[in-house]
């Protein structure tokens, strides 16, 4: 494979969107259009066709123009770009859709048959529901991110936070090289992690605290450290770090508890994407969150009854009438 390669990425949400820039090739980023990274999506595409994607930085703006962009699979296989990395940056909930698109397609067959997919996505469990593809084990690998990106409006992406980005190491050195080329070109940090499964657990701690509890209180981040929430956040943590020891990742409840709160205080200004799915009238990604930390509760038979209520109010609280 030459140094750069072809990228599709499955979702151009906000986090999708950023990865398309972060992938491109530096030499596309002057007013050319994108050739080695094409977005696929439904809501944004059309305004990213039109007028390009805007991403803001802190010190600048970018304005990227791609010289494929697909509002579905269709428009894809129409095409002659033939992706060699997939990242799917969907919503836990849409990956069953995503799956099923996927296999009526025929494009696993053809253009997409030898590409390798990386599932950047919140939550645990999203390897299971893609298993159903059948897929050879080296084409799928899963990856999360702590970065903070977040759409001002369609087609606008805005930096809010800078994060490393971690994916499961088990990619072929060429395409590692090329990845971590391309971050590293734009100062963003990206690891190939022999431990991701630790990484993930950690990740899922923070996210079933903070993401749930913002969700509710409709405020940002820094809330996590009110004196007033100490007893859910250390229950909802003792909970987790519970079911995870079952799971096979020993973790220390205290030091989670610390990396929670400082999580919350670094980023204490920020919006959770769950907050902003709940003030938009969408639906949250809880069932791959707090959902993943109930569900394996119950296959241990251990009682996790703050991780319930935190399950069932932000359910409740997207309840469309």
């Amino acid at each position: 494979m030459n140094e750069m390669a072809d990228v599709l990425i499955y979702g151009a949400g906000a986090i999708g969107s950023f990865m398309g820039y972060l992938l491109s090739d530096p030499c596309d980023l002057n007013g050319s259009k994108i050739e080695n990274v094409a977005l696929l999506g439904r809501k944004s595409i059309k305004r990213i066709k039109d007028l390009g994607l805007q991403i803001y930085l802190p010190e600048e703006r970018k304005l990227l123009k791609f010289k494929h962009s697909f509002t579905g699979l269709d428009d894809l296989k129409a095409s002659d770009f033939c992706p060699e990395i997939i990242i799917v940056c969907v919503k836990t909930y849409s990956l069953p859709g995503v799956c099923d698109e996927l296999r009526k397609s025929g494009l696993l067959q053809g253009q997409l048959k030898n590409a390798l997919f990386i599932l950047l996505m919140n939550g645990m469990g999203n390897r299971e529901v893609f298993d159903e593809l059948d897929l050879p084990d080296s084409q799928v690998l899963e990856g999360i991110t702590a970065l903070g990106v977040k759409f001002s409006e369609d087609g606008t992406v805005e930096l809010k936070g800078k994060g490393k980005t971690i994916l499961e190491d088990k990619i072929g050195e060429d395409k590692k090289k090329f990845m971590k080329d391309r971050f590293l070109e734009k100062g963003f940090e990206l690891e190939f992690a022999p431990d991701f499964k630790e990484h993930q657990y950690s990740k899922l701690f923070v996210n079933s605290v903070i993401n749930p509890i913002t969700a509710l209180t409709r405020r940002e981040n820094g809330i996590v450290l009110s004196s007033i929430l100490k007893n859910t956040v250390q229950d909802a943590v003792k909970e987790a770090v519970n079911v995870a020891a079952k799971e096979g990742i020993k973790r220390d409840e205290k030091s989670v508890m610390e990396m929670v709160y400082s999580v919350a205080e670094k980023t204490s200004g920020n919006t959770s994407s769950m907050l902003q799915d709940v003030l938009k009238g969408r639906m949250t990604e809880i069932d791959s969150i707090n959902g993943y930390i109930i569900r394996r509760a119950k296959k241990h038979k251990i009682e996790v009854p703050v991780n319930e209520a935190l399950y069932e109010l932000v359910k409740s609280a997207t309840i469309r009438e």
